[in-house]
């Protein structure tokens, strides 16, 4: 059974190698040579999701110490 497994695993291996091998190249260089502009801006809520990250956490350890009080 196990070397059943193992072959299953080596030729999904196998089979996903050759699909990356098989992908095209990167697009051609833009006509004046500048890069295409980001689709979205990553600074949008950056600041509410680092700040609402900080409470959770505090929150979890106020939480943790509450437990472990008890």
């Amino acid at each position: 059974m196990k070397t059943i497994k193992s072959l299953i695993v080596n030729v999904l291996f196998l089979l996903i190698s050759a699909v990356g091998m098989a992908d095209s190249g990167p697009p051609p260089p833009l006509e004046n040579g500048a890069p295409p502009a980001p689709g979205l801006p990553i600074d949008g809520g950056l600041v509410i999701l680092v700040v609402l990250g900080l409470v959770y956490g505090v929150y979890k350890v106020v939480s943790s110490k509450k437990i472990l009080k008890a």
